[in-house]
C-alpha cells in the first residue's frame, strides 16, 4: 500500500432521501497534486468530501486514502482537515487548543510553527469566542496543519477570510505543499483554483464534468475574445467581419466574441485597424460558467 494514491474514490453514490447528490462518482489523486474540486451549490463537493472522509456513507462504491480506509488513514494521522464552520471548543485560548492537538499526533509540527503558518501568532492567547469570522477559520487551519498531515482536504478554506488574508493563507498552502504533500481544497473562487490548483476537478449534477489542469478545462470553450483601441473612429461593421458573433464596447475599445480569430485578426488588419490589439481565450470563469450552464 506503501505506492497507493493518495485518494481513490471509485463508483460512489450517495443520496439524501430522493435527491442523488453524488452519482457514480470517480476520483483518483496521487500523492504531492494540489486539486481544486469546483462546481455549482448543490453538485455534490460536500458530499464528496463528507464520503472522502468517512463521514458519510456511500450507496454504492469505495473511498480510500492512501490505499486505507478513511478513518484509519485519518486516525493514524495521515489526513488533516478543515471543514465548513466546523465548531470550536468554547473557553479555550488559540494556543491551548493547538497545544492540546499537537499532543495527540505521533510527528506534529512545533506549536509556534503552526502558529505562525496560520497568522495565529498575535492572537495566540486570546479565547475562541472573542475572534473574529476570519480568525476562526485560521484556527480550522492551524488544527488541520498541526498534525503534519500528508493530505490536507480543504472545504471552502478562505470563505471567512478578507483579501489579504486570502493571499497570506495560499502563501502558506502553497509552503506546506511544496513539501510534496496533497492537497484537495474545495472554493467558489475561481482565482484560486487557476492560481493555486495544479489540477482542476469540475462536477455538476454529482459526476465529474471535466478533469485537467487549468489550462486543460479553459480550452474545452470554443471561442476566443479579440479587442482593439477603436482610436476614436467607432465599432460600426465591426459584427461584420468574419467569425465575429458578438460585440461589447468599453469606453474606447471593442470586444469581439469570435469563433475564428485568426479569420477576425486578418480582417482587421485589411481594414487597418489593429490598433492595440489582443487575442485571449476563455478565463476559467468563462469556462466553468459554460460547463455548468451558468450556475454557481
Amino acid at each position: 500500500m506503501t505506492n497507493a494514491s493518495a485518494v481513490d474514490l471509485r463508483g460512489v453514490s450517495y443520496a439524501y432521501g430522493p435527491v442523488r447528490a453524488v452519482d457514480g462518482l470517480d476520483l483518483t489523486i496521487e500523492r504531492g497534486e494540489v486539486v481544486a474540486l469546483l462546481g455549482p451549490n448543490g453538485a455534490g463537493k460536500s458530499t464528496t468530501i463528507g464520503v472522502l472522509l468517512g463521514l458519510l456513507t456511500p450507496a454504492t462504491g469505495t473511498a480510500h486514502l492512501f490505499g486505507q480506509a478513511p478513518d484509519r488513514a485519518i486516525a493514524t494521522g495521515r489526513v488533516g482537515v478543515l471543514l465548513q464552520d466546523a465548531g470550536l471548543v468554547p473557553r479555550t485560548t488559540v494556543g491551548e487548543l493547538v497545544r492540546f492537538l499537537h499532543g495527540l499526533y505521533p510527528d506534529p509540527m512545533p506549536v509556534d510553527e503552526v502558529l505562525a503558518a496560520a497568522g495565529l501568532s498575535d492572537p495566540a492567547g486570546r479565547t475562541v469566542e472573542k475572534l473574529s469570522g476570519g480568525q476562526a477559520q485560521r484556527v480550522r487551519f492551524a488544527m488541520a496543519l498541526v498534525g503534519r498531515p500528508d493530505l490536507l482536504v480543504l472545504d471552502e478554506p478562505t470563505a471567512a477570510l478578507d483579501v489579504e488574508a486570502r493571499r497570506d493563507f495560499w502563501t502558506a498552502m502553497r509552503a506546506y505543499a511544496a513539501a510534496g504533500r496533497t492537497v484537495l481544497f474545495s472554493t467558489h473562487y475561481l482565482e484560486e483554483a487557476d492560481d493555486n490548483a495544479d489540477r482542476i476537478v469540475v462536477i455538476a449534477r454529482g459526476r465529474t464534468i471535466a478533469d485537467g489542469t487549468a489550462a486543460d478545462i479553459k480550452r474545452l470553450v470554443p471561442g476566443r475574445t479579440v479587442s482593439l483601441d477603436l482610436a476614436g473612429v467607432g465599432a460600426a461593421g465591426l459584427e461584420a467581419l468574419p467569425g465575429v458573433v458578438g460585440v461589447e464596447v468599453h469606453r474606447d475599445r471593442a470586444f469581439l466574441s469570435t469563433t475564428d480569430s485568426d479569420a477576425t485578426v486578418l480582417a482587421l488588419a485589411a481594414a487597418g485597424r489593429i490598433r492595440d490589439l489582443e487575442v485571449a481565450g476563455a478565463d476559467l470563469e468563462d469556462a466553468f460558467m459554460a460547463l455548468t450552464g451558468g450556475a454557481r
